[in-house]
């Protein structure tokens, strides 16, 4: 249920959501499990690794099992609006995008694994929506149009990838997501959509003169009373540093306007800063994938992922809160993070937060919190 006319709005917030490989192949209808990955050729061998860290995958549980206790908590908080980045090409389509190393798809037939969530935006600018070229790309459109979805950050032209998606709230006022992908996420600029040519909203970095035009953008739609998002891929896997030229880029996109900056790519929570009151999170960190049992960075603890719920005044966007629900990926789905992992994750973020001012405390119901400034 949206808010009414003047009440505090809520927006539910996620890094990755990436439903394709190994997720695809334990839902309902999975697709063809073929991969060109240096090492691994089938996808049912990441469903392997997962089971040989935590037990056996149920191959029938259904288009919900990914979420796990995330819907319980979507239920209980019951936002406003839903954003997630999805990182997951959906389709059937075989063309393997030449020069990279992996490929992500999920069977079309397996979408209600994403509606059951209710997102109202999903996001598309990031750098696995072209994993299966042009054809992958506009088959990924179609199905989230017929599905009813809306999308922000890629289209059939320059014109549609660079739109906002417009979730509209009461009393006039709309929350306005744009979407953009950055180099330094691995998108490569071949991925820019172009007026003849389908593809992601692309900026060649944090600069100057993207952000500016970036702000005029967002300054063409905005309207008093509207919430103005800006979702950013950016930046690299690994590492609680947040670069210089990131921190610029998201002060002047507030500075022009908008009212929350929220960034993906990383595998792991990043920093969150509130800025002249406004939110900006460099980096949500995963949130659903197949990188369990997988070995090489176990110091970031990527089993443990993040839901943020960010409280902002309807009439200004101005911050009023935000809470962060732990969850813990186990067997390819989401539980609640409890005693030393959720203890874990709370101490290490508050620790990357401290350079931006920022404090993350305990909060009730095994909840997260930003602490109060002052």
């Amino acid at each position: 249920m949206r808010s009414a006319a003047g009440d505090p709005v809520t927006l539910f917030l996620c890094g990755d959501v990436m439903l394709g490989r190994g997720i695809d192949q334990i839902l309902p209808h999975p697709g063809d499990p073929v991969l060109q990955e240096p090492y691994v050729r089938d996808a049912r061998v990441y469903v392997g690794l997962a089971e040989a860290v935590n037990g056996p995958v149920p191959r029938e549980g259904g288009y919900s099992w990914p979420w796990g206790d995330a819907l319980e908590v979507l239920d209980e908080v019951a936002p406003d609006v839903r954003v997630l980045n999805l990182e997951t090409s959906i389709t059937r389509s075989g063309d393997f995008a030449p020069g990279k190393q992996i490929h992500y798809r999920m069977n079309p037939a397996n979408i209600p694994a994403l509606a059951v969530a209710r997102p109202d935006v999903c996001v598309l600018a990031n750098n696995h929506v072209l994993d299966f070229g042009v054809r992958g790309l506009v088959e990924t459109l179609d199905v989230l149009e017929e599905a009813g979805l809306d999308q922000a950050g890629a289209g059939r032209d320059d014109d549609e990838a660079r739109r906002p998606a417009i979730v509209p709230l009461p009393g006039g006022g709309r929350v306005l997501v744009f979407a953009v992908a950055m180099p330094s996420s691995g998108v490569p600029a071949g991925w820019a959509a172009a007026p003849d040519r389908p593809g992601v909203a692309f900026l060649p970095g944090a600069t100057r003169e993207a952000a500016a035009d970036m702000v005029a953008r967002v300054r063409e739609v905005k309207r008093p009373g509207d919430i103005a998002v800006v979702s950013i891929h950016w930046g690299s896997n690994w590492g609680y540093e947040v670069e210089d030229d990131q921190v610029e880029f998201a002060h002047a996109l507030v500075d022009g306007g908008v009212d929350l900056v929220h960034g993906h790519s990383s595998h792991h929570p990043r920093p969150i800063e509130v800025y002249r009151d406004r939110l900006i999170i460099y980096g949500c960190g995963d949130f659903i994938n197949d990188y369990e049992g997988i070995s090489g960075y176990e110091a970031y603890r990527d089993d443990l992922r993040l839901m943020y719920f960010a409280t902002a005044e309807a009439a200004s966007g101005r911050l009023l809160e935000l809470r962060m629900a732990p969850m813990r990926a186990v067997r390819l789905r989401l539980r609640h993070a409890r005693g030393d992992d959720r203890e874990w994750l709370r101490a290490t973020l508050d620790h990357a937060c401290r350079d931006f001012g920022t404090r993350v405390v305990p909060a009730p119901g095994g909840t997260l919190a930003l602490a109060p400034p002052g």
